[in-house]
C-alpha cells in the first residue's frame, strides 16, 4: 500500500560572510593579525600601505547585486558601483575605542640555545663509540619539554634500526642512557617521576637527610607520594624531624629539569596579547580594544585605476571583461573582509562592554567574592546576539585589568541561592573553599565532608560531593595529601 506524505523542515543556513564574521570573531588579536596577513597576501585589492590614504578609489558604495557570472561577462560591468568620491572610508570614520598603546607588534621569542641543541654539544663532550654517539643523539632527541623520555627503551631500539639503520638491544640503549642521564640540568633524561628525583638526589651532598631521602624515593615511593608518614617513621625507626628535613631535601629537587632551562625548548614561546584592557579612572570604568584589533584597510590604487581605465576604453573586448570579472571578484572579497573586520570590532567591543558592567564590582574591586552569576545567555540576551556569538569572544580572549590579565570566560559561573535565599555565584563559593583550605591546620587538614559542614556555616549548604567537585577543579589535592608533618 502506497501512503503519500508532505514534511516541512525549518532550517537556517548562514551565508558565506556570515560564516566569515564568526571565524574571524574567534580569533584572538595575534591570530586575527595572521590572518589579515594572510589576506593581504591573497588578495591583491587589498592594501594596507600608508601612503593610500587619499585615494579617491580607496572605498566603494554597497550596491553589489550581480546576476549570473555568464551574464556579467555579455553585459557591460557597471564599475560605477565599485568607485566612489569619497576620501575616506565610512569605516574610518567611525568613533572608536582602541587602546593608543599597542604600536609594539613583535612578539619576543626564547633566544639562545635550544635545550635540545645544549645537550647535544653537552654529547660532544663525552668520548663515546660511533655506535653510542648515534644513539646518545637518538635519546635527546626524544627528550620532551620537561625533561623526560616517555617512550619504552623497546620502542627506541626498534626505530634506531628503521630510521639510523642503528641495530641495538635494549641493555644497549639503557647503557648509554645513563651517559645521558649525567648531562645537566640534573634530572633529564629520566622516564618517570621517581627516577627524575634519584637521579637528582644522587648529584646532591651525601649527608643523613640525603640519604634518607634516596630511601624514601627508591624504597616508599608510592607511600612518599600517598604521604602515608605514619608507615614510613615505623618503617625507617626515625622521628618527625629527621623525615621533614628529608621531605624538604626532596621538595627543593625540580620534577620537570626541562623547565628549568633558559632556552626552555626548541618550540617559540608562546605570549598572550590582551585583546582588551579595563582601567580604573576617577573611580570609573575605562575598556579599550586592543588597537592591534583595527588595521587600516582599504582597497588597492591599482585596482581602482584598473577599473577606472576600464570605464573609460571606448572598446571592451572580451579578455578585457574577463581580467574586470577578476578584478570584481577580488574587490568583492576585499568588500566583505573590511565590513567583517568592522563588524567583528564592533560585536568584540559591545560584548565585553556589557560583560564589564555586568560585573562592575569585581572590576572595581578585584575580589572574586564580587563576581556575580553570569552565564552566557546573560550577556545575548542584553547585547541581543546568538549565545554562540558570546561564547566564541569569550573563551578566546584575554582581558588585562588592574588586577592582572584574565581569560574572559573565567567571569561567566553558574549561580546557587545561599542560606538568606540570596543568588551567589560558584566561583564566590569556589574562593570561599580556597580560603578555608588556605587557613585550615597542615597537621590535620579538613575533610571533604568537614568543609561541607564550615561552608554551611558560613551560609553556603552545598553537599560533600559538590565540595570534592570544586576542589578538583582549583586542583587542591583530597585531605591525606595536604598533610604535612
Amino acid at each position: 500500500m502506497l501512503r503519500q506524505s508532505l514534511n516541512f523542515k525549518l532550517s537556517q543556513k548562514l551565508s558565506p560572510q556570515q560564516i566569515q564574521l564568526m571565524k574571524l570573531i574567534q580569533l584572538p588579536t595575534q591570530a586575527f593579525e595572521q590572518r589579515v596577513k594572510q589576506e593581504l597576501e591573497e588578495n591583491p585589492a587589498l592594501d594596507d600601505s600608508k601612503d593610500s590614504l587619499d585615494d579617491d578609489y580607496d572605498e566603494f558604495s554597497n550596491q553589489d547585486e550581480y546576476g549570473d557570472e555568464n551574464d556579467t561577462i555579455e553585459a557591460d560591468i557597471n564599475v560605477d558601483e565599485y568607485l566612489s568620491d569619497d576620501d575616506i572610508p565610512e569605516y574610518r570614520t567611525q568613533a572608536n575605542n582602541y587602546s593608543a598603546d599597542d604600536d609594539e607588534k613583535s612578539i619576543p621569542y626564547a633566544s639562545g640555545t635550544s635545550f635540545t641543541q645544549s645537550l647535544t654539544d653537552q654529547l660532544n663532550t663525552r668520548r663515546l663509540s660511533e655506535q653510542h654517539y648515534g644513539i646518545a643523539q637518538f635519546l635527546v632527541g626524544s627528550i620532551d619539554n620537561s625533561g623526560y623520555i616517555r617512550r619504552s627503551m623497546e620502542d627506541i631500539a626498534d626505530d634506531l634500526a628503521f630510521t639510523m639503520n642503528i641495530y641495538t638491544d635494549v641493555l644497549e640503549v639503557e647503557q648509554v642512557l645513563k651517559v645521558v642521564q649525567q648531562l645537566d640540568p640534573a634530572g633529564v633524561g629520566a622516564r618517570d617521576l621517581q627516577e627524575c628525583l634519584l637521579i637528582q638526589l644522587s648529584r646532591k651532598r651525601n649527608n643523613e637527610s640525603t640519604e634518607l631521602a634516596m630511601k624514601l624515593v627508591g624504597e616508599s615511593f608510592d607511600a612518599f607520594s600517598k604521604k602515608h608518614y605514619k608507615k614510613i617513621l615505623e618503617k625507617y625507626h626515625i622521628d618527625e624531624d629527621e623525615l621533614r628535613d628529608a621531605i624538604e631535601e626532596i621538595e627543593h629537587l625540580n620534577p620537570k629539569p626541562g623547565s628549568a632551562y633558559a632556552g626552555g625548548s626548541t618550540r617559540m614561546v608562546e605570549q598572550v596579547v590582551p585583546d582588551f584592557t579595563i582601567r580604573i579612572k576617577d573611580g570609573e570604568l575605562e575598556l579599550t580594544l586592543n588597537g592591534r584589533n583595527a588595521p587600516e584597510l582599504h582597497v588597492s590604487r591599482d585596482y581602482s585605476n584598473m577599473l577606472k581605465g576600464y570605464k573609460e576604453a571606448k572598446e571592451k573586448s572580451k579578455s578585457q571583461k574577463d581580467a574586470v570579472m577578476f578584478i570584481k571578484q577580488k574587490l568583492d572579497g576585499a568588500k566583505c573582509f573590511i565590513e567583517a573586520i568592522k563588524q567583528r570590532q564592533e560585536t568584540l567591543f559591545m560584548t565585553m562592554s556589557s560583560i564589564m558592567y555586568y560585573q562592575k564590582e569585581y572590576f572595581l574591586t578585584g575580589d572574586e567574592r564580587n563576581l556575580r552569576p553570569m552565564i552566557l545567555k546573560d550577556i545575548a540576551d542584553e547585547i541581543g546576539m546568538d549565545v554562540s556569538t558570546v561564547s566564541r569572544v569569550a573563551n578566546s580572549k584575554y582581558v588585562d585589568t588592574p588586577y592582572g590579565t584574565k581569560l574572559i570566560k573565567e567571569f561567566f559561573s553558574e549561580s546557587m541561592t545561599n542560606s538568606d535565599g540570596e543568588e551567589v555565584s560558584t566561583r564566590e563559593i569556589k574562593k570561599i573553599l580556597e580560603t578555608v583550605i588556605g587557613e585550615e591546620s597542615k597537621r590535620k587538614p579538613l575533610t571533604d565532608q568537614k568543609l561541607a559542614e564550615l561552608l554551611k556555616e558560613k551560609g553556603y549548604p552545598i553537599a560533600r560531593r559538590t565540595v570534592a567537585k570544586y576542589r578538583e577543579q582549583l586542583d587542591i589535592p583530597v585531605a591525606r595529601l595536604r598533610k604535612e608533618i
